[in-house]
This record gives structure tokens, C-alpha cells and sequence, in this order.
């Protein structure tokens, strides 16, 4: 069969394949995919599918309150925790030829300045929330529980699992499910779903509330803003883990309902529950809402516009 082209100069070559006979490529089903390719709810699901399988299993199991975990047991299950929503997200990166980075914890910047400074200021907040607690005669501090080198070892402790702590429920809520939903919905709208399930799935912890859940969604939202100016999670992890420790060994009170064993002093909280918290602890206390909104402020001193991520404006 003659070549085509042969008999028109000023058609394109085809090496020597008939251009009447190129394959048509297949037209994708637009509920699934987009001119990106996968559509974000889609790989969103394929992400969240074996955590919602797992946590359906574990309900049918038991329906009693959860019990409070030993503190190495609680340290392991947050590692593997941070390891399997981090690792899913590696393969997801590999289907969707993205860097992982792009998902908000980037191996270069890794446990440097944004982690270091978000650390100093999540010390500052607690101490500043406590400090008001206590002028008003909500807190105080007690004799020491620990001594020796009982000190070191439980505020080191509590320092490693509060960060892996930080890793896990910072990338879980605002990694690679941030990321993807915003490409669907929108950054805001995103990160506003994303804190309300934050809020939400803290209402499992013993001794939690709606009022302490409510402070828990702002935090979120809190959290997201990091993100938005500072263009990844390390600021956020840093912060999320200073402040969890200031609560629960330096300062010794509940968090998000939860008193852990190896906590420096044996402090009471005492006066009213919109002063202290209740048993909730300070996240539950009306200044928690007063810091909350402090830290927007320095955020916005710390990091602005101009230093958004790439991947964070890309969203818009």
C-alpha cells in the first residue's frame, strides 16, 4: 500500500505508519477522571480506605470507651500511626508522579528552623494560657511527682511522643488529604472539612467535650493557616508538639481529656469550667480561644504572603 504522505509533499512524516490508521486515544469517563488525570475525590478515597476499614473493624470490636493506653504503648501506636498515613502518601506519590514533598512535609526542611521556631512559640501559648488560668485562680501547680533522673527521662519521653504525636495528626489532617481535596473544593473549603473532622474525632478522648472539640476545629483551622503561609508542616508539627508537652508534663493538666502517666507535678485545676476547662483541660478554657487567635497574629508577622510554598498558591 502506497504511503500517503507520497502523495502530498507538505504532509507531516509518520514513520512509514499509514496517519489514517493512528490510534485514537480512548475517551476517559469524566466522572472519574479530569484533564489532570484522577480525580481528587477519587484519590482521596483510594488514600482513606483502609484507615475508614480499619477503624470499622476496631468499632465492631469494641464499643466501650477506649482506656487509657500505658505511655510506650501510646509512643508505638503514634509511630506506626505517622508511618502508615506517611507511607500511603509515598505511593501515592509514585502513582501520581508528584514529589512527596508536595504533601506538606519535605524531607530537605526537615526538623529545622520552621520546626524549631514553631516549637518555641507552641511553648510560649501554653505558658501564656496557663499563666491566665492561673491569675484568675484556675491553676496551681503542686508538689513535684517526679525527682532525679525520673525528670529527664519522662520530659524526654513525652517530648518524642508528643512529636511523633505532632507528625501524625498534623499529616493526617493536613498532608496529602489537604492537598488533594483542596485541588477539588478549594484550599479554605478544604481546610475548613478537614478541622471539623479534627474537632470531631477528639470527642473520642475520655474527658473531652463539645466546647473542647470547638477549640480543637479552630486549632485546625489555626494549623491550616501555618500551611498557608509558611508552605509546609514543620512549622505546625513543631508547634503541635511543644504545646501538647507543655500540657501534659510541664504543666501537668489534661489534653483533649487525657491525663498521661509521668507528668512533672501533681497540679489541680480548679474554678469554673469556662475558666479552666474542666476536665477537658485548657484547650477547653475561654483564653485557649484568646492564644488561639494571638498565634494568627504571629503567624502573620512571621511568615508573610510572600512566602507561601509553590503547591499552596498552586491551589487556588
Amino acid at each position: 500500500m502506497d504511503n500517503l504522505a507520497s502523495h502530498n509533499p507538505g504532509a507531516p512524516e509518520f514513520s512509514g505508519q499509514n496517519p489514517s490508521t493512528l490510534p485514537i486515544p480512548p475517551k476517559r469517563n469524566p466522572v472519574f477522571f479530569n484533564d489532570r488525570g484522577l480525580r481528587s475525590g477519587w484519590r482521596l478515597a483510594i488514600y482513606t480506605s483502609p484507615f475508614i476499614a480499619l477503624w470499622l473493624i476496631s468499632r465492631g470490636r469494641n464499643t466501650s470507651a477506649p482506656a487509657a493506653l500505658p505511655p510506650l504503648v501510646t509512643l508505638v501506636g503514634e509511630i506506626v500511626s505517622f508511618a502508615v498515613v506517611f507511607g500511603l502518601a509515598l505511593i501515592m506519590s509514585r502513582i501520581e508522579r508528584r514529589p512527596p514533598g508536595q504533601y506538606g512535609l519535605p524531607i530537605s526542611e526537615a526538623f529545622g528552623r520552621k520546626f524549631w521556631l514553631g516549637m518555641l512559640i507552641g511553648l510560649l501559648e501554653i505558658s501564656i494560657l496557663m499563666g491566665l488560668i492561673s491569675v484568675f485562680g484556675g491553676y496551681s501547680f503542686g508538689n513535684l511527682a517526679l525527682s532525679g533522673s525520673d525528670t529527664l527521662r519522662w520530659g524526654l519521653f513525652h517530648l518524642l511522643l508528643f512529636t511523633f504525636v505532632g507528625l501524625f495528626e498534623e499529616f493526617a489532617f493536613r498532608g496529602y488529604t489537604q492537598f488533594t481535596l483542596a485541588e477539588g473544593i478549594g484550599f479554605w473549603p478544604a481546610a475548613l472539612v478537614l478541622s471539623l473532622g479534627f474537632g470531631a474525632v477528639h470527642l473520642g478522648n475520655r474527658g473531652e467535650g463539645p466546647v473542647g472539640a470547638a477549640s480543637v476545629a479552630l486549632v485546625g483551622i489555626f494549623f491550616a493557616f501555618t500551611l498557608y503561609r509558611t508552605g509546609n508542616l514543620w512549622y505546625a508539627v513543631g508547634l503541635h508538639a511543644s504545646f501538647d508537652w507543655g500540657e501534659t508534663y510541664l504543666f501537668s493538666v489534661p489534653n483533649s481529656g487525657t491525663v498521661m502517666e509521668g507528668h512533672l507535678s501533681n497540679s489541680i485545676l480548679h474554678g469554673a469550667k469556662w475558666l479552666t476547662g474542666g476536665t477537658v483541660g485548657p484547650e477547653g478554657s475561654v483564653f485557649c480561644f484568646l492564644t488561639m487567635g494571638l498565634q494568627f497574629l504571629v503567624v502573620m508577622w512571621l511568615f508573610p504572603k510572600k512566602e507561601k510554598a509553590a503547591h499552596v498558591a498552586a491551589a487556588f
